[in-house]
This record gives structure tokens, sequence and C-alpha cells, in this order.
């Protein structure tokens, strides 16, 4: 069983989904993002997705997009989110797993990202613009080292091609709630719950929902459909808006607001 099927085999035990928090490398900088995720750590997180700013991203929404940009501007690459990873990965419990377009890993390297990767604590791999018929050859160099190759399935995709995914994905299966990009919703549409609960028929691997996921009311809204919730620009918008002495205190309330609806049967 691989590092984050472990994790969720402990989360099962414990009644809890897991809680995904999605922070773009490198964003507000690196010292106030440090700080940020050990307090998340702490807070509730379970695992931290780490996103690699890219100039061209085709799946992020407006509020990602201006993290990464200014993650970029600040001259942010895959590496040097790797060695930061590396250097903190001992001071929290929580795996990383990265979000990445496919440039920049092919830039770095296959066989030399998967090596360096798992050296710096991350345990999954998330590629929005790699489809699985193109991805056998990162698949299999993650999978030597011991990371997950984690796949996205959306509700356009056709049932056929959503069971192919489902035995492909390994982790989770990163189930995207919405038709378009990412971003915080205050509402979801009423057949999300319904397609999710037939994913979750579908496989024995865990379901964890993204786009969209904004708060305690979608999670009260699909905790029975899925094993976990991926947030991110809800993180974002509130480290954009907080004053500087703020931001970790609005932060960690939110996570542990967040964290608390995880729980269920308590």
């Amino acid at each position: 069983m691989s590092g984050l099927g472990s994790l969720f085999s402990r989360l099962k035990k414990e009644r809890k989904k897991a809680l995904i928090a999605y922070l773009a490398g490198g964003y507000p900088d690196w010292k106030n993002q440090k700080s940020l995720i050990l307090a998340m750590d702490k807070a509730g997180v379970d695992i931290l997705e780490l996103g690699v700013p890219f100039s061209d991203p085709i799946a992020d929404g407006p509020t990602i997009q201006f993290a990464s940009q200014q993650s970029l501007d600040h001259g942010t690459s895959l590496s040097q989110i790797l060695r930061w990873a590396k250097s903190i990965k001992d001071q929290v419990h929580m795996p990383f797993v990265i979000m990445s377009y496919l440039n920049p890993i092919m830039r770095f390297g296959i066989s030399r990202f998967a090596k360096i990767a798992y050296q710096s604590g991350v345990r999954g791999v998330i590629v929005p613009d790699l489809i699985m018929e193109e991805g056998k050859g990162l698949k299999a160099a993650l999978a030597k080292e011991g990371i997950d190759m984690i796949y996205l399935v959306a509700p356009t995709t056709p049932p056929s091609r959503q069971k192919i995914i489902i035995k492909e994905t390994s982790g989770f299966l990163y189930a995207v709630s919405v038709r378009g990009v990412t971003g915080a919703r205050k509402k979801l549409p009423v057949e999300t719950k319904k397609w999710l609960k037939s994913l979750k028929k579908g496989t024995s691997k865990p379901v964890c929902v993204g786009f969209g996921i904004s708060g305690t009311e979608q999670i009260k809204m699909l905790k029975n459909a899925v094993d976990g919730f991926i947030v991110g620009s809800a993180f974002i918008d509130i480290i954009k808006k907080a004053p500087p002495a703020q931001m970790q205190h609005r932060v960690v309330n939110f996570v542990k607001t967040l964290a608390k609806e995880c729980a269920y049967g308590r």
C-alpha cells in the first residue's frame, strides 16, 4: 500500500474525511508559506497539495492564476519547490502532493523528478494536462519511487473512460465537482452528489472532490459521497485579503472549521 493509501486507511479508522489543502508553491513568499504550512499541519490538514506555477495553465481559475503569477514573478521553479519541500518535510506530519503541468516536469527530467520528489516528502503527483495514454512513462517512474500518480475525472468524462481512469489512478481519484476551472463556489450542482456516489460504487480507491469546495456547506452536502475534500482557492482568497498580521490566524481558523466538519460519526 502506498503512503497515501495508508493515510486514507488511518483516516477511515479515525472516522474522518481527508482535508487536502492546495497552495501555490512560493505564495505569498517562502517565509510566510513555511509558517502557514506548519500551522495548517497542526490545525488539521491531512495532505498538502503544492502547485507548481506555470505560465499557461488550463485548469486554474482566476484566484489560483493570481497566486501562481505572483509566485512566477518571484522566480519560483519546480526545483525550488522541491528543495523547499525537502527542508520542511520532517517538521510536518502531512505528506505532499505536487500539482504540476507536464512542461516543468519534462524540463526537469522524469526520472530525476521522481527521485528528488520522493526525497522531498512528495507521495503523489497530479498533472492536469497529461492523459493516461501519454502518462505511462511518468507513472512508471513515480511508482518505482513509491509515489502515486493521481488522475482527474470530471462530470463530462464518458462513463467508459471514467472506468479506465479509476483503474489507472493511484493514491486517490481526483473528482472534479463542476464543469470549468478551479475556484471557490457558494453552491454546487445538485447532480454532483449523485455523480460522486456513482464513482464511489465503482471503486474501492479513495475518491476526493475538488474545484468549487469553499467551505463547510459543500462538505456537509458531499460528506457521505467521498473520502476527502480538496480546498484551494478559498485558502488563497484568505491569504490575499488578510492583513499580514492576521493571515495565519485566519487560515488556521478556517482549517479548524473545515477539519471539524470532515469528522463524522463521533
